[in-house]
């Protein structure tokens, strides 16, 4: 047991392992290869056709294990698709680098400003669940995903959006200046409108119904943090870090932490009875009250996913559904705003929201009771459990 362990610590340390041919019903060859963005060796695998003839079988084998393995020693990986030998470069290091090269700026203003979106984008990379270390990750999925983020969770103006993507645009530069990347990951990144309306849109009341009845028929887990955005009003940053203990089914409520709220405040939000009646029917209550509430694909467990998960399902059933990119995930945030108001009335919607009063804009207003309209408000989301195959047949 412990040459096991020294054997696959070994093989960590130096990269790979050497390929091997294995023979039974399947032919193949396989060999492991440390992946960099988990930090865990994993099996690639050549299969032979057991159609040729057992030489022939044995010479491709051959040919196989002689191939990779000489690419192996050269330095060749099989999970990273890249030519550049600065790849591996420690993301870190590239930051450091940068900051370097920023602290020699003339403009105090600019050396401060640039300080600070780069602290930005360590505070992006520690939310991702994939982990971020080397320079080949900088590519363009992670600048729109940084960007998406930038101006959905962090609820930024199209105009901070667009700056915070000119300034990505020249940190790419720099790093392709210096070879750690081949090409610049932001040049498709379109720049947002700025006159002065509202990129994103609120989702219409029949959009609102379409899109409840497409999820109940295709995906009952998502419509649960389509409901969670919708009815609470929760941020998606905040939404990835709630835990089922952290619901009050006798209180009707969800305690969301100031060590992960955007205003650093602790609050209790009212839970819709809607709500209520889907995590039911999903059996979301059986799991133990650690567990995240939306984990992988959206069912609860251990593992903590970042907010990131949202959009990209939400891109998924907008295709789906053939609507503009206008319409996003945190529409329904918009759209859960403006129902409660036009329901309940405008402050109700914004204890819910737990918004800034307007007279007073950089103090959050304190912490109040949750609001019992927001209890039984129903909206344009209403979820109805399907009825039985059987009863259907009935009527």
């Amino acid at each position: 047991m412990c040459s096991k362990i020294q054997g696959s610590n070994v093989s960590k340390l130096v990269g790979y392992t050497y390929p091997k041919l294995h023979k039974g019903k399947e032919w193949y060859v396989d060999f492991y290869a440390l992946d960099p963005a988990t930090d865990t060796m994993r099996r690639k695998k050549y299969s032979i056709s057991t159609e040729f003839r057992v030489a022939e079988r044995n010479r491709r084998a051959t040919e196989i294990i002689n191939v990779v393995s000489s690419k192996l020693m050269k330095g060749w990986n099989p999970w990273v698709q890249t030519d550049n030998s600065r790849a591996y470069v420690l993301f870190e290091d590239c930051l450091e680098r940068y900051l370097d090269y920023v602290d020699r700026m003339d403009r105090k203003k600019t050396r401060q400003s640039y300080h600070s979106r780069v602290n930005v984008l360590k505070e992006y990379i520690a939310t991702r669940t994939t982990p971020f270390k080397y320079a080949y990750q900088f590519d363009e999925s992670f600048c729109n995903d940084f960007i998406d983020w930038i101006f959905l969770d962090r609820e930024s103006s199209p105009r901070t959006r667009n700056n915070y993507r000119g300034w990505l645009y020249g940190f790419s530069e720099f790093m392709v200046a210096r070879k750690y990347i081949a090409n610049n990951p932001v040049e498709k990144i379109k720049v947002m409108p700025e006159n002065g309306e509202k990129f994103r849109k609120d989702l219409t009341p029949e959009m609102l119904k379409t899109m409840t009845k497409y999820l109940t028929e295709h995906d009952k887990s998502f419509l649960l943090a389509c409901l969670m955005q919708y009815y609470t009003l929760i941020r998606p940053g905040e939404l990835s870090n709630l835990k089922i203990g952290d619901i009050s089914l006798k209180n009707q409520t969800i305690f969301v932490s100031k060590t992960f709220s955007k205003n650093h405040r602790d609050a209790d939000v009212g839970l819709n009875k809607i709500i209520i009646k889907l995590m039911l029917d999903l059996d979301i209550f059986k799991s133990t009250s650690d567990c995240y509430i939306f984990s992988h694909d959206f069912k609860p467990g251990k593992e903590h996913v970042g907010s990131d998960q949202f959009n990209k399902r939400w891109k998924t059933m907008r295709n789906a559904l053939k609507w503009s990119d206008c319409y996003q995930f945190y529409s329904l945030k918009d759209s859960g705003i403006r129902d409660l108001a036009n329901s309940e009335g405008v402050v109700v919607a914004r204890d819910q929201a737990r918004h800034r009063d307007i007279s007073t804009t950089n103090r959050y207003i304190q912490k109040h009771d949750v609001q019992p309209g927001t209890l039984n408000f129903e909206g344009n989301m209403v979820y109805e459990k399907p009825k039985a195959k059987d009863d259907a047949k009935d009527k």
